[in-house]
């Protein structure tokens, strides 16, 4: 583990992310999602509290499962509307020196010769500064959208993935050496044909003859962040991911989940180590606690408990109007998102939420647990779980934007640098990865680095 912890800004280019009725509460700007002002600004401010990177959260298609209709969600713009999160990340970048920037794209519904080239394009950019997190899609909205007359089985999206990320791989890593591109005017070659190669591949759902369109970028691969929960979800995250977003309320089930992941990416020939976990925290911070929790009765009142079921609703794949809300919650397989499920129903398994309790609970943050206090007990809190627990960090969830990251900045990095877990200053410039994983590139037993040449038959 690093000797500093590492903090991603959790967020999205929409009103409402994972606080629903937030953008109604004094002071939050979240309607100038398409404001290019505002995402400078918190870049510069994440950049300023020594932030790893922005992770953007994304979605496609329309929250219609509760109630079995789009009003719910239209009405308190539950993730919509939104704009496409890797827009913004060329102006983001221009305004910051070492800040990164995680984009959700779907394997499920692009193609990964185009999203290759375009992560190609970010990374050279941004001087490598960039993430790609690895999702599947769970909307069925997005499915019909989309030209699909449904949605892919849960294990047939992931199969798709798995095939998409090996196509990736070999056009990141395998499709071009290292020294390729030459650049000599006298000699009138720019690049040497010999060191470029196709890739060849054919599967079940792509034929990719190749090669790459793009030259190798300072990081080739971008890194790679999951956050599987299902048994086949937690497969592929051992698999490909390098930083894992971890969806658990409590301090046992994040144990039990990053054993269970480390264990996984060994049988997988990885190293445990080299998987970096993030779980989420919503930090709830006053000048005093006594501010403090002012502040948190405040944003309690503001929660819209229908907002949030139709955000449940549609990460569980269950009509939860349906339910009574005093009904106890029972584990169920779903084709949406499992860790949404099993943050309710196995993650402590000695408490049982009901409808009710669990809206309550999921009101400021969905999944992740709410801390409030002072700027010394929040880091007290995030000491601890990057210590004892064993965290490498945290994806820091806003509830007021962009009040609660200019919070969290004033009043939470001052401790946290002082206790040294965090640096005072960004240092001299590095790639996304290496500023977070400490490694320039994709590690030699991850199968994007391992399969790839082997792939192409060129070991």
């Amino acid at each position: 583990m690093d000797d500093r912890l590492h903090l991603n800004l959790f967020t999205m280019c929409s009103v409402e992310h994972v606080s629903p009725g937030s953008w109604r509460y004094p002071g939050d700007q979240s309607s100038r999602y398409l404001d290019r002002s505002y995402w400078t600004e918190v870049a510069r401010t994440a950049e300023r509290g020594g932030f790893d990177s922005v992770f953007f959260a994304d979605v496609r298609g329309i929250y219609d499962v509760y109630g079995g209709s789009r009003e719910a969600a239209l009405r308190h713009a539950i993730q919509t509307p939104s704009g496409h999160p890797q827009a913004l990340i060329p102006a983001m970048a221009e305004v910051t020196d070492s800040l990164g920037f995680a984009v959700t794209r779907s394997t499920t519904y692009t193609h990964p010769y185009q999203l290759a080239r375009e992560f190609s394009t970010l990374d050279a950019l941004t001087d490598g500064r960039v993430a790609f997190n690895v999702v599947t899609s769970y909307l069925e909205s997005a499915a019909r959208n989309l030209g699909l007359e449904r949605r892919m089985d849960h294990d047939d999206r992931y199969d798709r993935a798995d095939e998409f990320m090996e196509v990736c791989y070999r056009l990141w890593e395998g499709s071009w050496e290292d020294g390729a591109v030459r650049r000599d005017r006298e000699e009138g070659v720019f690049t040497e044909p010999a060191k470029v190669h196709p890739i060849e591949f054919e599967g079940e759902f792509f034929s990719v003859p190749g090669p790459h369109g793009c030259e190798p970028t300072p990081q080739r691969t971008p890194v790679i962040y999951q956050a599987g929960s299902s048994d086949r979800g937690r497969a592929f995250a051992t698999r490909h991911a390098e930083a894992v977003f971890v969806s658990h309320p409590t301090e046992r089930g994040v144990r039990d989940y990053m054993a269970d992941m480390r264990e996984r990416a060994a049988e997988a020939g990885r190293d445990p180590d080299s998987l970096a976990f993030f779980p989420g925290i919503v930090p709830v911070v006053g000048e005093t606690e006594e501010l403090a929790e002012a502040k948190y009765e405040s944003l309690k009142e503001g929660v819209d408990t229908e907002a949030v079921l139709t955000l449940l609703s549609g990460f569980m794949d269950m009509d939860l109007s349906e339910l009574d809300p005093d009904q106890k919650l029972e584990h169920i397989e779903t084709e949406a998102i499992q860790g949404a499920v099993n943050a309710f129903t196995t993650s402590d398994p000695d408490r049982e939420w009901t409808v009710r309790e669990m809206a309550q609970f999921a009101g400021l943050g969905s999944t992740s647990p709410v801390v409030v206090g002072t700027g010394r007990e929040i880091a007290d809190e995030m000491e601890h779980w990057f210590r004892e627990v064993g965290v490498d960090g945290f994806n820091v969830k806003e509830i007021v934007r962009p009040g609660s990251l200019t919070d969290f900045v004033d009043l939470v990095v001052p401790e946290l640098r002082g206790r040294e877990l965090l640096p005072e200053d960004h240092g001299e410039r590095q790639t996304l990865r290496e500023r977070m994983l400490g490694r320039s590139r994709l590690p030699g037993d991850h199968p994007g680095k391992r399969d790839a040449l082997a792939g192409m038959g060129r070991e």
